[in-house]
């Protein structure tokens, strides 16, 4: 795959500031239709097909992309990334001490829940606490925090011990857990229970009682919401909903999808297989497009809390046996839809550096993992993987793993599942033969994961910490470090010792970049580019 290095700036730095890769996102037309304004109206019902079926609706709760979008499609947040990648209000502006221990959050004008109650400073509080407990970031955030406090009903004070510049860049980021604000009842929740009521202040409304989970889900326009007067960009600016209604639809088979699609009887698909988009040629009603030129990584996570990947010389036989030019040519098949990349920060992050992976992104040393193996002393219990029939580029990753695995000698029992099942049994502490598991694949976007400071997979707080369960105090030693850092370059010194460390003890194994394509119906209008699918801007002609 051609770089992108070019569509992406050096880092935005000041003292301790959260690595983030600078401003520039083009749009790459692999087709080009649009209807011409006289064509458009208002109104209407858009169909679509996301990447998976959406069953689990807590967006704190769960961590996968199809929660967080349909967070995104109900709740609003305090602030948001541009794409610049500027922290901006949207829902409060806010102001900062001399001293940078005090942000003062003032709610704006006008804000609504969807039972029509007000929103105030004490629903955000609640919010922001729970998604806290949960976040990578936010919880170094409130690590660093004396107090966050409503001061009335307008006013969040969050006041910190030290100063802790990367706030406004963890609060307001857009992945992996957003920070969306939520009726105080329902961010009340403890963090163990999954919320009942789904209600937010954003540009739809959840319509419940036409749910089906893993089926379809719908979206109404939410008459009260007072969108910003600023341009959309990214995740901020003005949410003017333009369409009446958006049903999420699930079709499984890819194929059906597409020829839905073809037929105008649905009007998006998120992720289409790169495969058969043939089909789509020379269809003038449809446009495949790249929207995202930042793209995903893939990686695999192991569970720390059970045999065999205690042990640290199991997880390096993992890395010695896999490559990443086998399972992506096997997931994409076209070059163009993926990279080769060691780096764990995403390889054309400011962050980047390859150390630790020589054999990932050379052929593999299936001899060194058979040695590896036993050293270890496997006894040959299966070694249990979860795998997502329902996403193609999951099943397919885990297929390519699996053989490989099996090659150097690993007895592999893949258990199949639909894509929100499995995000709930991968938070399962059960031994992997009782229901729980011992590794699986995941894909992040590269925003979620460029810096230390909210990087989910790098977050080693043992019980505290994410899927798998690493206890490495090293490693959140280095990422208090690289929060602390007071330049780009120290940062960046900081951010090779936390690659090397992570592929030495093989905290996760990055398997690779990847970008994909999506494909809508000529008859849209006005989605905004960016890595978050959004709902908000666009409109149907008739």
């Amino acid at each position: 795959m051609r770089s992108i290095r070019h569509l992406l700036a050096n880092i935005v730095a000041s003292a301790g500031r959260a690595a983030s890769l600078a401003p520039l996102l083009l749009v790459f037309g692999l087709a080009l239709a649009a209807p011409p304004p006289a064509a458009q109206a208002k109104g209407g019902t858009v169909k679509v097909v996301m990447h998976s079926g959406l069953r689990n609706l807590d967006p704190v709760m769960v961590i996968s992309h199809i929660t967080r979008n349909h967070g995104y499609m109900i709740y609003d947040v305090l602030i948001a990334q541009d794409e610049r990648f500027q922290p901006r209000p949207q829902m409060a502006d806010w102001q900062v001490s001399p001293d940078g221990k005090v942000y003062t959050f003032t709610l704006r004008d006008g804000l609504k829940f969807h039972d029509g109650t007000p929103v105030t400073a004490a629903d955000a509080v609640a919010s922001l606490d729970r998604w806290g407990k949960k976040d990578a970031g936010g919880q170094m955030v409130f690590a660093a925090t004396a107090r966050l406090e409503a001061r009335d009903g307008r006013t969040i004070m969050w006041t910190l011990k030290e100063p802790f510049p990367a706030l406004l860049s963890v609060v307001s980021k857009m992945s992996t857990i957003p920070a969306f604000i939520m009726p105080e009842r329902i961010a009340s929740t403890p963090i163990d229970k999954a919320i009942t009521e789904h209600i937010g202040s954003g540009p739809f409304k959840f319509v419940a009682a036409q749910f089906q989970p893993g089926v379809k889900a719908v979206y109404e326009r939410f008459a009260d919401y007072v969108p910003r007067k600023e341009p959309p960009s990214w995740l901020a600016g003005g949410k003017v909903v333009k369409v009446d209604r958006v049903e999420w639809i699930t079709m499984p088979d890819q194929q059906t999808a597409l020829n839905a699609l073809a037929a105008g009887e649905i009007d998006y698909i998120e992720m289409p297989q790169a495969d058969l988009l043939p089909i789509l040629d020379g269809n003038p009603g449809v446009v495949v497009e790249r929207r995202d030129a930042v793209g995903y990584e893939l990686l695999l996570r192991m569970n720390f809390k059970h045999p065999p990947f205690d042990n640290l010389k199991m997880r390096q036989a993992v890395l010695k046996a896999l490559n990443q030019q086998e399972i992506l040519k096997i997931m994409f098949g076209d070059p163009n839809y993926y990279r080769v990349c060691g780096a764990i920060f995403g390889c054309d992050s400011p962050l980047a550096s390859t150390a630790g992976t020589q054999t990932l992104t050379g052929s593999g040393d299936v001899a060194a993992a058979r040695k590896l193996i036993a050293e270890a002393g496997y006894d040959g219990t299966p070694i249990v993987v979860v795998k997502a029939t329902d996403v193609y580029d999951n099943a397919t990753a885990v297929d390519a793993v699996t053989q490989l695995l099996r090659k150097a000698g690993l007895k592999v029992e893949v258990q199949e599942m639909d894509w929100q099942t499995r995000a709930i049994r991968v938070t399962s502490r059960k031994r992997p033969a009782e229901g729980g598991w011992n590794f699986f694949l995941s894909s992040f976007h590269i925003l979620d994961i460029n810096s230390p400071i909210y990087s989910s997979p790098l977050n080693a707080k043992g019980e505290q910490g994410w899927l798998g369960w690493p206890d490495d105090p090293v490693l959140e030693g280095m990422r208090a470090e690289f929060a602390a850092a007071p330049t780009p370059e120290a940062q960046k010194a900081v951010a090779a010792r936390i690659q090397a460390h992570v592929l030495e003890n093989v905290i996760y194994i990055p398997l690779g970049n990847w970008l994909n394509a999506q494909a809508r119906s000529a008859k849209l209008s006005g989605m905004i580019p960016g890595p978050v699918t959004v709902f908000w801007n666009i409109e149907k002609a008739n």
